[in-house]
């Protein structure tokens, strides 16, 4: 009995026959690996324009306010951000031994990497959300308080910017990560159900791609916002106790 209940979650290939008689086996989507990673990259592609048009952006008015931008980096808590660096990076690495552990049969293993890399994507939210906690405290949340001048919380124009551009861009990719997470849970419940197997694996590739792809759009965040401002000691640091 437990053998059939096994054979139902198998994967089993779609018959069609011809005109004449013959049997053909259709080209599915787990199998066809070309076409599944053909569409992601196109996905991707989406994603890089996206977060591409918000550096430019960024780049541009970086060019009319240097000076706020630089003041405005200065305050920004390195240490948390250099932190979810860390944690994102060590996060693409159990992805991707996820990904290999599946593809060698090791299907306990690769379940274990993901679960890992869940983790690791919920203390990167943590970690942003005391982060942010910190600076809505310090009257900079999306620039409410900026914007009244006059009060004591009020920016110069180009650091309202840094900061608009800052919570966008953070905040678009924290969405990122909570999709990641559900991507995730889904990734597991296909491999215990046992539609993603080593033998057709194209789901795992794909949600692998996406998490680098995640954790490269941080990579540039990161040195961008936290780092311009690593020499200017003006602004002070804004969560230092």
């Amino acid at each position: 009995m437990a053998h059939d209940s096994h054979d139902s979650h198998e994967y089993v290939p779609e018959i069609a026959v011809d005109r004449d008689g013959n049997q053909h086996e259709v080209q599915g989507w787990q199998g066809d690996t070309y076409g599944g990673k053909l569409g992601f990259w196109l996905f991707m592609l989406t994603e890089v324009m996206m977060f591409g048009s918000m550096f430019m952006v960024l780049s541009y008015y970086f060019h009319l306010h240097p000076q706020d931008f630089l003041d405005a980096s200065a305050g920004l808590n390195r240490v948390l951000g250099g932190t979810n660096t860390v944690v994102l990076l060590v996060s693409a690495l159990t992805m991707g031994l996820g990904l290999l552990k599946m593809r060698n049969g090791d299907v306990k293993g690769a379940k274990l990497m993901i679960w890992a890399t869940i983790l690791l994507a919920l203390v990167f939210l943590g970690v942003k959300a005391v982060e942010w906690t910190a600076e809505y405290h310090h009257g900079i949340f999306l620039g409410l308080d900026a914007l009244q001048s006059g009060n004591e919380h009020s920016l110069p124009f180009g650091q309202i910017l840094f900061f608009g551009m800052y919570f966008s861009m953070t905040g678009l990719h924290g969405v990122h990560i909570i999709i990641g997470i559900g991507l995730m849970l889904w990734l597991l419940k296909r491999i215990n159900s046992g539609k993603v197997t080593p033998e057709h694996n194209i789901l795992h590739f794909n949600i692998a791609l996406y998490w680098d792809l995640v954790h490269l759009i941080w990579v540039f965040v990161f040195p961008y916002f936290y780092m311009i401002g690593a020499g200017d000691i003006a602004g002070g640091v804004i969560h230092g106790h």
